[in-house]
């Protein structure tokens, strides 16, 4: 069965796992979800991951991170969605919550902040908000 937004979907089951208080999450694997959990892990939002093989399918498996019982993570969002998709250049990239969060871009050298592409002078799809 194929889906429609697998972002969407991997945002969803971290979502979820942070207001069940889960300590571990399991997404399906590609490789823009990969560099999104490696910003995540990066950013501080999430505690690690690692990618498991289970026969012919890829897993990630990500530790979410909790300071006693509060989540790093607050909120996340999807931005761009197949109907309609999100761009913005260089100089009209928005900032999440006053810059207290980040967004990830898809841009022409690959997945990063909101923060890098600025300092990278490139702009993208505008991939998901997490603050």
């Amino acid at each position: 069965m194929s889906m429609t937004d697998p972002i969407a979907d991997m945002l969803t089951r971290i979502r979820n796992a942070v207001m069940a208080q889960h300590q571990r999450v399991r997404i399906p694997a590609s490789k823009l979800k990969i560099a999104i959990a490696e910003i995540l892990h990066r950013e501080g939002y999430i505690e690690d991951f690692k990618i498991e093989e289970d026969g012919p399918r890829r897993w990630i498996d990500v530790s979410l991170k909790w300071e006693g019982k509060q989540n790093a993570i607050e909120g996340l969002e999807r931005v761009s969605k197949p109907g309609q998709r999100q761009y913005a250049g260089r100089r009209e990239l928005p900032k999440v919550r006053n810059g207290l969060g980040i967004l990830i871009v898809s841009t022409s050298r690959g997945v990063m902040t909101d923060h890098d592409a600025r300092k990278a002078g490139v702009g993208g799809e505008l991939l998901c908000s997490i603050w």
